[in-house]
């Protein structure tokens, strides 16, 4: 990746651990930080906006940008959903003299940072316990029985690469973990 030499951020967590509130936070807090947007195939849920939470594409187009060698990672995250990091979010965010901040998921947040290494620093929220997820999950009211299982089956997989990342902040309470995760930046970006 001769081409990309700036710093970036990933929080990566199985799903419901907190990454997005610990992602908001930092985005809040950290002036130099800027949101890199991910592309997904998934629908969008009632809340969320296109080009600002995701970039909401086809399966096709998807397909497509990956021939092309659009994404610095992409991986189908659940059965038929996709999700990826488009190379240009990066590129114009460090035109910016931002520093991409990734939420992304694990296995995609290990494949990118093998291409940066030292210029990367990973973040694993871990929830307090699995039950503890299951209830965050649930409490949603996004989920369906079967896609509850799916997620809580995916999580304990995830759970296992967590010493892969630089450091790990468990969210028992939110506020604890998203001032951790913000020393944590800080320290990386010499703030």
């Amino acid at each position: 990746m001769a081409e990309y030499t700036g710093k970036l951020i990933i929080i990566t967590a199985p799903s419901g651990a907190g990454k997005t509130s610990v992602t908001k936070y930092l985005l809040d807090k950290i002036p130099q930080l800027a949101f890199s947007v991910s592309a997904t195939t998934r629908k969008p849920r009632s809340n969320e906006t296109n080009g600002v939470d995701y970039y909401f594409i086809t399966e096709e187009d998807f397909h497509n940008k990956i021939q092309d060698d659009d994404f610095l990672e992409w991986e189908m995250v659940y059965e038929g959903k996709f999700y990826g990091t488009f190379r240009s979010e990066l590129g114009r965010m460090w035109n910016e003299n931002k520093v991409p901040l990734l939420d992304i998921d694990v296995k995609g947040a290990i494949h990118v940072f093998e291409q940066f290494d030292e210029n990367c620093l990973t973040i694993f929220i871990e929830p307090p316990s699995v039950e503890e997820l299951k209830r965050r999950l649930s409490s949603r009211g996004t989920e369906s029985l079967e896609s509850l299982q799916t997620r809580l089956n995916k999580a304990v997989f995830e759970l296992s690469f967590k010493q892969q990342f630089n450091k790990i902040i468990i969210n028992d309470k939110l506020e604890d973990a998203c001032k951790e995760a913000e020393a944590a930046v800080k320290n990386f970006l010499g703030l």
